[in-house]
């Protein structure tokens, strides 16, 4: 969430940056409620001041005097406007705390300019592409003639993008995950956190799912959310907290199944993995230093590239324009990973840094000093990373001209197999 009072006060530039955005925002109604609100303000300061003086006048003069009933009853009339404007003042704090709540956050300023994705900045590229000496196939072939992915039962029991992973597939996405926190609690100093996977409309507030994509969102008959992310109950788990600065960076990871409706995505990946309503990711959280954020991004960054990296597995980083991010993010990084099938590279990580905007919401906030005045934390997060699309990577880029599928060195101690092919099913 933005502050109102530096919203208000640079409003032409958070006009251009919401232009920037795409966004279509009418900010009308909040510069008439700010108004109304520094009116009432200025009212309620007046008469409190008014009513000061009445009360030391008070104390000087007859209590049976016709002057003390006078007053008696002006300070009277003084409290009940004070009631009214009280009253009036909560409403229009609680109506400009809605309309800040749909407003995006605001880009950096190294963030390119652009409509869409297509103003999106390569940053970097990792790995060289494989060659294959026949046609590689996608990877929802490769896993239905393995018998390892099953859509069809998956859509009869839950629905269209469900899916049952069998076999090699079940104990590869275990691999995965057990693989990924390893290396992130024993090498890149994150503690491990398990969370729950319900959470309440608060939290989804606080870290910008709400009330903007409530549509995308699993919710159940009593107001908890299926969460879309470990990212929402990890970075909830401090709200409403004031932390020690000292303690700061603190870094979590997480595994979590992740669930998300897409209201808006009907038509897009509609085969195989990568476009599900339940997948599993291994979540990166941060709670940093304002003047660190940003050198803790590119450390979380490099922390999610490293996965990629020991599994061998061709990747680019791309900078997301303004037309293309997230709407907490002040700044995002997208890692793309190689899919030979489909002949491009498709997102598997985004690595974000929110700033001070989801600690705002949640009202995260920490002393630098015993004696110091709160400051927002700022906080970052990423995917390290989302297990299924890894999964997909694995089999597109490790396929091999028989139908079979070598497992990366690095997770074979994890699955206990070297190679998954069709003499390997039960």
């Amino acid at each position: 969430m933005l502050d109102l009072k530096t919203t208000l006060n640079q409003l032409d530039d958070v006009k251009a940056a919401m232009a920037n955005r795409n966004s279509q925002l009418d900010f009308s109604g909040l510069e008439q409620l700010a108004a109304r609100r520094k009116e009432l303000i200025l009212l309620h300061d007046a008469a409190r001041f008014e009513q000061r003086q009445a009360n030391d006048e008070m104390r000087a003069i007859d209590k049976k005097s016709e002057a003390f009933t006078e007053l008696r009853n002006k300070l009277k009339t003084m409290s009940d406007r004070l009631k009214e404007w009280d009253v009036e003042l909560a409403k229009v704090e609680a109506e400009i705390s809605e309309l800040l709540l749909v407003i995006p956050n605001l880009p950096h300023a190294s963030v390119p300019v652009g409509k869409d994705e297509s103003a999106n900045e390569e940053i970097t590229r990792w790995g060289e592409l494989p060659t294959f000496d026949f046609e590689p196939k996608p990877h929802w072939e490769l896993g239905e003639a393995l018998g390892i992915l099953d859509f069809e039962r998956g859509a009869k029991v839950s629905g269209a993008r469900f899916t049952f992973l069998l076999g090699a597939a079940a104990r590869l996405e275990r691999a995965l995950i057990n693989f990924m926190l390893d290396v992130h609690t024993r090498e890149h100093g994150y503690h491990e956190i398990l969370p729950p996977f319900l959470v309440n409309r608060a939290a989804m507030t606080g870290t910008g799912q709400l009330p903007k994509f409530e549509a995308d969102a699993f919710k159940t008959d009593n107001d908890l959310f299926l969460i879309p992310t470990a990212e929402v109950p990890v970075t909830n788990y401090h709200r409403d907290e004031l932390l020690d600065g000292a303690q700061l960076p603190i870094r979590y990871v997480a595994y979590t199944p992740c669930f998300r409706l897409e209201a808006g995505s009907y038509g897009k990946d509609t085969r195989g993995l990568i476009r599900q309503h339940q997948f599993d990711k291994v979540e990166l959280v941060k709670f940093v230093l304002p003047e660190n954020s940003y050198e803790e991004l590119d450390k979380l960054l490099d922390n999610a590239c490293e996965i990629l990296r020991r599994l061998k597995l061709p990747y680019r980083v791309v900078a997301l324009s303004t037309g293309d991010l997230g709407f907490s993010a002040a700044k995002c990084f997208d890692i793309e990973v190689w899919l030979p099938a489909q002949k491009c590279y498709r997102e598997i990580s985004s690595c974000s840094n929110f700033e001070d905007f989801q600690a705002r919401r949640a009202s995260i906030r920490f002393r630098r000093e015993p004696k110091a005045k709160p400051e927002f934390v700022h906080t970052l997060n990423g995917s390290a990373l989302a297990v299924g699309r890894t999964l997909v990577a694995i089999l597109e880029n490790y396929q091999q001209a028989d139908g079979s599928v070598v497992v990366p060195e690095v997770l074979r101690p994890y699955a206990g197999i070297d190679r998954i092919s069709l003499a390997s099913r039960p």
